[in-house]
């Protein structure tokens, strides 16, 4: 009875009861002016030309369509009641709730929070040229989600990572993980590889100075040493390198016959060789060995090349049968020489003939031949 009795006093004198749960704050406007913020409880207000705007705290932001006229006009309200926070020019705002991560502020960004809603604290990150973040701030933000605020890259081991900020080069990344502000500008990460490598030109078509077409295999190693020059001298340095190459061989195979292409192949390579080191040099590359692996002929070249081998072969095993024919000759002549001039020596010769025909055959019957050589025989024992 009496908090009726209450009530109708309230509103005779124009006031009205409002109650602000422990969740909830309440923005008081009168005659179109703020006039306070209610916190929790009960209160009484004047009921006439009052507007009330409920905000609940579980949306940390304050987000209201008198929020600027609130920080512009009653700056003791807002510091009671909210959190201000803005972003400079070149720093990033980590903002921190109860010590966690909950949002990132990019550079000249704003954002207002409950302060009841907190406790709020602020950490501030510097922005370089490189629009880095730092390693460890970054494995925080992403363990608590905020991974919109950066992009992240991998650089794999044995590999660099050229860093290009709106197209200009900034510098070289370690293997890793690395992160950079988005801030709406251009970031650019080129892998490039360190190791070893081999690069190869295959089907190469080369004309030789006597006008046969060939096609030629070449493989050639290297590595990047500079790579710095070598993402800013040239736009792709392995095209670079297969050019170099096809440029090099062409010049120094097309300056010969293919007789003396093939002759010297070992220092054909060695001549170009020099030639693609010197001009990769100066681009950041270092060269190891080039190969011209295959010359590959047309059909019919291979044809004729088999044929005058062949012939070649053919004109050696001649000399070869002749030199030997002659060698043979004259071991016979040498022979005949020594028995004219030694008939005991013919006589050996004649007993080993026998002795080899008689062992192949039943029977052999000899006429005045055996008498004469014995009666030799014996004369020769009796001298």
């Amino acid at each position: 009875m009496i908090d009726i009795l209450i009530r109708l006093i309230e509103w005779g004198a124009g006031l009205t009861r409002v109650t602000v749960m422990e969740n909830e704050r309440v923005l008081v406007l009168r005659k179109g002016r703020i006039d306070t913020i209610l916190g929790p409880g009960e209160h009484r207000i004047r009921r006439a030309k009052t507007r009330l705007e409920t905000h609940d705290l579980a949306h940390l932001r304050f987000t209201s369509d008198y929020r600027d006229a609130l920080l512009r006009e009653r700056p003791d309200l807002a510091e009671t009641h909210l959190t201000d926070l803005r972003a400079g020019e070149a720093e990033v705002l980590v903002v921190l709730r109860d010590g966690v991560p909950h949002t990132v502020l990019l550079p000249e960004t704003r954002e207002v929070f409950w302060a009841d809603a907190g406790p709020w604290t602020v950490e501030t990150v510097a922005v370089g040229d490189t629009l880095a973040v730092p390693t460890a701030l970054a494995n925080r933000l992403v363990r608590a989600g905020l991974t919109a605020a950066f992009q992240a890259t991998e650089v794999d081991e044995g590999h660099v990572g050229m860093l290009t900020v709106d197209g200009v080069l900034k510098g070289r990344l370690a293997p890793g993980t690395h992160a950079f502000w988005k801030l709406g500008r251009r970031v650019a990460v080129k892998h490039v590889d360190l190791r070893l490598r081999t690069h190869e030109v295959t089907g190469q078509e080369i004309l030789t100075k006597d006008r046969v077409t060939i096609r030629v295999n070449l493989t050639a190693e290297f590595r990047v040493v500079d790579p710095e020059r070598a993402v800013s001298a040239v736009k792709d340095f392995e095209e670079a390198l297969h050019r170099a190459l096809q440029l090099a061989f062409r010049r120094t195979l097309g300056a010969l016959t293919l007789d003396r292409l093939l002759a010297e192949k070992v220092t054909v390579d060695a001549e170009a060789a020099k030639a693609v080191r010197a001009e990769m040099a100066r681009i950041g590359l270092e060269v190891g060995e080039i190969a011209l692996k295959d010359v590959i002929l047309p059909g019919e070249m291979r044809e004729i090349l088999n044929r005058v081998v062949a012939a070649e072969k053919e004109a050696e095993a001649n000399v070869i049968r002749r030199r030997e024919e002659t060698n043979a000759t004259r071991s016979l002549l040498n022979t005949a020489k020594v028995m004219a001039e030694n008939p005991v020596m013919l006589r050996l010769k004649e007993l080993e003939a026998l002795e080899n025909i008689a062992g192949k055959v039943e029977r052999l019957t000899v006429h005045n031949g055996t008498e004469g050589l014995m009666t030799d025989i014996v004369r020769l024992r009796d001298r």
